[in-house]
């Protein structure tokens, strides 16, 4: 038989980008269902139960989002390394022990930030009931923050040896740990003790920490994962990558803090300018962030591979990576876009009872909120991509600066005044939303395409 003809190099890496996309998309849209099995387990003890654990995970998951991003620096070394030689295991290896220090440290200094969480809520104006409940259930969630930063570290490391839907498995058995521990230690059944709220903090704890464990037993078992020997020499200290990963990471945590900030204070906006605006912010928002789940494994994928041309010095590579990953991402944009505008009840639908008349003013308003998340979506999925094309160049300040800039001034300046000071009112907020991710999503491209002249790529 003929051979098979070889793949055009652009094909070869849309296979690759897709083949490293789809199980970190797939772990990422596990991940909300984690966080929608708290929901329904925690609802089922009423609204102020609800109302106290959504302050507080609001809290603790910025925080670990943002730690998360600051060691996730390691996936654009990782990748360069093994773009400079395919079997770096001693640089691959020092890159994630410095990694592995900065999450133990940074994840303990997490948990003394949340020490102050009740006061903060109180500081905001919450209601001193639900103020206190969040705290209590705080001061007990914030023992995963470490594990979550340490799981983020075992993923990138298994996602960039081509081991991505090892994450996926992994996050599919945290659904389930944490599904039973929040029936059991909520409610008390097979002779716990029944603990209401906080038992739902204690099995977020315990899922983070057994996704640790997962992880490192996986990466013992898997022949390729174990000759790496993650915890070879663990004491021993490499300080230029050190610097390295805080060079790189310090500005993905501000990204994140600065994003993440950004759509907490709409809702803060929301809120003042009435309750159903509020809750159908809240659902109209949920609908958006589990569509971005896709594009924002996409950008992950982006890092790795962009990441591992820029090691091989490929100029080539790092163009056919990062068009490959915004090609994609566009597509899948686009069909989540498409959706949220022309059957925007049948979405709504999954979330609340669309026929019932007191629902009627929440589902009008948050269809009109999906009009804006439709258009918002396909800039959401560029600015995801073209950020992690150029964390993959490992050029992460300017494109902080450009996240500072976009969501702030342009994005929440808009959603501020056409929402309060305008009959818009929240349709105002949301066109606040839309302008700071098409700023954002322009400027990040911009820089993407002027890499050459930026002098952005490797010599």
């Amino acid at each position: 038989m003929p051979d098979a003809p070889a793949l055009t190099p652009w094909r070869a890496e849309l296979r690759e980008t897709l083949h490293l996309a789809g199980p970190l998309a797939l772990a990422n849209l596990l991940w909300m269902a984690i966080g929608t099995t708290d929901v329904i387990f925690v609802a089922m003890l009423g609204q102020e139960p609800l109302a106290a654990s959504s302050l507080a995970v609001t809290q603790y998951m910025l925080i670990s989002w943002a730690l998360s991003g600051l060691t996730g620096a390691v996936a654009p070394l990782v990748a360069a390394e093994l773009g400079r030689k395919r079997h770096a295991v001693r640089e691959v290896r020092r890159s994630v022990r410095m990694a592995l220090w900065l999450a133990v440290g940074t994840g303990l200094g997490g948990i003394l930030l949340c020490q102050w969480g009740e006061a903060l809520m109180l500081l905001t104006g919450q209601d001193p009931e639900i103020s206190r409940q969040a705290g209590e259930f705080l001061a007990i969630i914030r023992w995963a923050i470490p594990a979550m930063v340490i799981a983020t570290v075992q993923r990138t490391f298994v996602s960039a040896l081509s081991r991505p839907l090892l994450a996926t498995a992994i996050m599919a058995f945290s659904i389930v740990i944490n599904g039973f521990g929040n029936w059991v230690l909520i409610f008390g059944h097979l002779g716990a003790p029944a603990m209401g709220l906080l038992g739902s903090a204690l099995a977020s704890v315990i899922t983070a920490w057994a996704m640790v464990a997962a992880y490192g037993l996986v990466i013992v078992l898997d022949r390729r994962l174990r000759r790496y020997r993650l915890l070879g020499n663990w004491w021993r200290p490499e300080w230029q990558r050190m610097r390295d990963l805080i060079r790189i990471g310090l500005p993905i945590a501000c990204i994140i803090i600065a994003e993440g900030g950004f759509f907490s204070a709409a809702a803060y906006l929301m809120g003042r300018i009435g309750a159903a605006e509020l809750a159908a912010h809240t659902v109209a928002l949920q609908v958006a962030a589990l569509a971005f789940q896709v594009p924002f494994g996409v950008g992950q994928a982006a890092t790795i591979r962009v990441g591992y041309h820029y090691g091989a010095a490929s100029n080539e590579g790092v163009r056919l990576a990062g068009l490959a990953s915004l090609s994609i991402a566009f597509g899948f944009s686009f069909i989540g876009a498409s959706v949220m505008w022309l059957l925007p009840h049948q979405v709504l639908s999954l979330y609340v009872d669309v026929a019932d008349p007191a629902n009627a003013r929440l589902v009008t308003l948050a269809a009109q909120y999906l009009a804006i998340a439709a258009l918002f979506q396909l800039f959401d999925g560029i600015q995801a991509v073209a950020a992690g094309a150029l964390r993959g160049l490992q050029d992460t300040r300017m494109p902080m600066a450009i996240a500072l800039f976009g969501y702030w001034l342009p994005g929440f300046g808009l959603s501020a005044g056409l929402g309060l000071f305008t009959p818009l009112g929240g349709l105002g907020v949301w066109i606040g939303l839309a302008a700071g991710l098409v700023v954002v999503a322009a400027l990040l491209l911009h820089r993407w395409w002027r890499r050459e002249v930026l002098r952005l790529l490797p010599a």
